[in-house]
């Protein structure tokens, strides 16, 4: 563990809140500050996964009136004490999982995905909270967690992520 919490600290993220369904991992859930950025990242087990920041919106664009077969949880983060968002999250291109034939409509994530959105910071950062939903084909699992905001120096190494504007 103090190995994992070195690695932690070099590269800015807050520790990792794991989300089970009995043994198995379902979804990981970390977050930093990179510049004035703050970034929450889920990283999803095999066979699971979750659902975009406006996923609500975009079904209800699809549906077109019609009444939905089901629906699914959108992500949802809210920032603790000492950050303010001070302008529009952005978020992974979700994926389609839409079955329009089922009048199911849905976007959403496997494998990893980050929310970002610009922030002020007000003092003492410590948590954001996380809402959501992580399902496989026959089981969802509602998120309700909160994780410890890392910080980092800088805006986030690496290649651009590619994101998206919530509606």
């Amino acid at each position: 563990m103090r190995l994992l919490s070195l690695v932690l600290l070099a590269t800015g993220w807050g520790a990792p809140v794991e989300v089970r369904v009995d043994d198995e991992v379902c979804a990981t859930y970390d977050a930093r500050l990179a510049g004035d950025q703050l970034v929450v990242r889920v990283r999803l087990g095999k066979g699971w996964h979750t659902f975009a920041m406006d996923n609500t919106v975009r079904a209800v664009e699809a549906l077109k009136g019609k009444k939905a077969l089901s629906a699914d949880m959108p992500t949802k983060v809210a920032v603790g004490e000492g950050l303010t968002v001070t302008g529009t999250w952005k978020q992974t291109p979700p994926a389609d999982f839409s079955k329009p034939e089922l009048r199911i409509f849905s976007w959403g994530y496997e494998g990893e995905a980050m929310f970002v959105a610009p922030v002020k910071r007000e003092g003492t950062v410590g948590k954001v909270g996380v809402k959501g939903q992580a399902c496989t084909p026959s089981i969802c699992k509602n998120i309700d967690v909160k994780v410890d905001v890392g910080m980092a120096d800088g805006p986030l190494a690496g290649a651009p992520l590619e994101l998206v504007r919530t509606q």
